[in-house]
């Protein structure tokens, strides 16, 4: 499988703290080779992100994705509140 970054995506991620940078990028690594791994939590997601999933990246910071054929499209990474405004 492979990954791509929208530009949405790009956008939040370089507002991100170094730390929280290369934990993203363990947890699509992880994401990549076992996308259901358990510290992914990954779930599909409803409302306004319908056809989305989310993955953890840390405790309370999200990755938003969808698939498109064998692609893992990123659109979205924050804190939940940021993303889902709860």
């Amino acid at each position: 499988m492979n990954s791509h970054l929208y530009r949405s995506f790009d956008k939040d991620y370089r507002k991100l703290p170094e730390k929280l940078r290369k934990q993203f990028k363990a947890r699509r690594n992880l994401f990549l080779t076992n996308q259901f791994h358990p510290l992914l939590n990954n779930h599909e997601l409803h409302g306004k992100y319908d056809g989305c999933n989310s993955i953890n990246v840390t405790g309370d910071y999200r990755a938003i994705y969808f698939m498109k054929n064998d692609i893992a499209v990123f659109i979205r990474v924050g804190t939940h509140s940021e993303l889902f405004g709860k």
